[in-house]
């Protein structure tokens, strides 16, 4: 299996209700050029998941005029708070071959640590836009090998 893990593009500094929070430009542009990257490495039976928030939902969208085939299903479990074993759970219980989350800090970070070593605490730092491949086996906690890390606004593979 192979799972993507994309933190959404810059958003707007504040809001009254944070889960509302909209992309800016740049976030705009990071996300579509990260649905390009994506469209030239992932398979057409990719499955993408994206938190319910705003800036998670429009990044997703943004990355996907890359690959119009695919659409979004909503997931509460990829919020920014959430359980990274909890989302350890929910993939294993999925039949695909390829995903792609969409989601915040802290879960990004922390979700690829417990995938790479078992403990939340080993994610590597992820900006807005990044990109995170990985190769996993089976899902489970430190089942997963770090195949690169990408940065917007570049996107430059850093294969590990």
């Amino acid at each position: 299996m192979r799972v993507w893990i994309l933190r959404h593009g810059e958003a707007e500094r504040q809001t009254q209700h944070d889960p509302d929070r909209a992309l800016t430009e740049r976030g705009k542009h990071d996300a579509k050029a990260a649905g390009e990257l994506l469209a030239k490495e992932t398979s057409k039976d990719l499955m993408v998941f994206a938190s319910p928030y705003k800036r998670a939902q429009q990044t997703a969208y943004a990355a996907l005029k890359a690959m119009p085939q695919h659409s979004i299903n909503t997931a509460d479990w990829l919020q920014p708070d959430a359980d990274p074993y909890a989302v350890v759970k929910q993939l294993d219980a999925l039949s695909a071959h390829e995903i792609l989350l969409v989601s915040h800090q802290p879960l990004v970070s922390a979700l690829a640590g417990v995938l790479i070593s078992g403990d939340y605490r080993d994610g590597p730092p992820m900006h807005t836009a990044s990109l995170l491949e990985l190769k996993l086996s089976h899902v489970g906690a430190g089942c997963a090998k770090l195949k690169s890390l990408r940065h917007a606004p570049a996107f430059h593979k850093a294969t590990i």
